[in-house]
């Protein structure tokens, strides 16, 4: 397991509570005792440093190499059942964009998402989460296929931003991520998107309009990175902690601003410390949030989505 600096001292419990354990095992001493005294701090460590978490460390778990990404979900959630689906049929694959079909029990779902990488090789070549034009536009390909054939679309969010090179910005990032925003304003099938770590820009954007919007516990989800912003105003990183407490990118802020709909609760440290029990949960509020969408018709869900995102923000005439 590996920790972030606010995690030291649950580092240090479990250390001990590991060298107990083995001189428990290898002498005669009875160690019981103190390895419930030990299990006791821990439990206490951890509720006491997640229960006041500052929006930076919530961005620093959102980014933690053993959080599930993408994939992860959709394996746990469809199994063998997942066929994916490659290419926007114009310029390339784009390795950072998967989407394909899947089946939750007996519904099928089309799956799309932003994907990292495990290590710098996967990294590499999943660009870090960031998609470029082909991307979206394969995206955007996969949801108008759902929609033409009636398939439900569930779309996971996980990128620090779309790709901001020269050659995504020559091939049309901006229109791409633009399009596919208005586009999905007008999908008849229920839309359901899911933030699962980073929500980066219009890189989240592209993939973000829905009938429901959920952010796990400790993700975020702003306009721009608190690096970013801190580089921007102060000509620095070392800001990013006030940056990220200004911009109000936590689930809590979030849905106090009424930008998403519910946040899905986190086992205690993050979904990584539990991935089955985060699958599950996912699971459950996928298929609830499904059944309650498609008992509106079509019509009826298009414009309640639209409304949705007319209403966000503050107006002057």
């Amino acid at each position: 397991m590996e920790y972030l600096e606010f995690e030291l001292p649950i580092k240090e419990l479990n250390e001990q509570l590991d060298k107990c354990k083995v001189i428990g095992d290898e002498s005669d001493i009875d160690v019981t005792e103190t390895c419930e005294q030990i299990q006791k701090k821990l439990k206490e460590t951890k509720k006491e440093i997640y229960g006041n978490l500052s929006a930076w460390q919530r961005v620093q778990l959102s980014r933690h190499p053993s959080r599930p990404f993408t994939l992860d979900y959709i394996k746990a959630l469809c199994g063998d059942s997942f066929l994916e689906l490659h290419g926007d049929r114009n310029v390339l694959d784009d390795k950072a964009m998967i989407g394909g079909l899947g089946k939750i029990e007996d519904q099928s779902f089309m799956f799309i998402g932003t994907q990292k990488g495990y290590n710098t090789k996967t990294r590499q070549y999943r660009n870090f989460g960031m998609a470029n034009p082909e991307g979206y536009r394969k995206a955007l390909r996969l949801m108008k296929s759902a929609d033409k054939f009636g398939i439900p679309i569930v779309t996971f969010v996980d990128t620090p931003g779309a790709f901001p090179g020269l050659e995504a910005e020559e091939r049309g990032q901006g229109e791409a991520i633009a399009r596919n925003i208005f586009e999905m304003m007008s999908i008849s099938v229920p839309i359901i998107v899911v933030i699962i770590g980073e929500g980066a820009s219009g890189g989240a954007l592209g993939i973000g309009v829905g009938d429901k919007i959920f952010m796990l516990e400790n993700t975020w989800y702003s306009v721009i990175s608190p690096e970013s912003c801190s580089s921007i105003l102060w000509r620095s990183w070392e800001h990013k902690e006030t940056a990220a407490e200004a911009l109000k990118l936590t689930s809590k802020d979030m849905l106090k601003l009424k930008l998403i709909d519910k946040i899905i609760k986190e086992p205690l440290g993050g979904a990584h410390y539990d991935r089955e029990a985060t699958f599950e949960t996912v699971r459950k509020e996928l298929i609830s949030t499904f059944k309650k969408l498609n008992k509106l018709n079509p019509e009826k869900r298009i414009e309640q989505r639209r409304e949705k995102f007319i209403e966000m923000g503050n107006y002057q005439g």
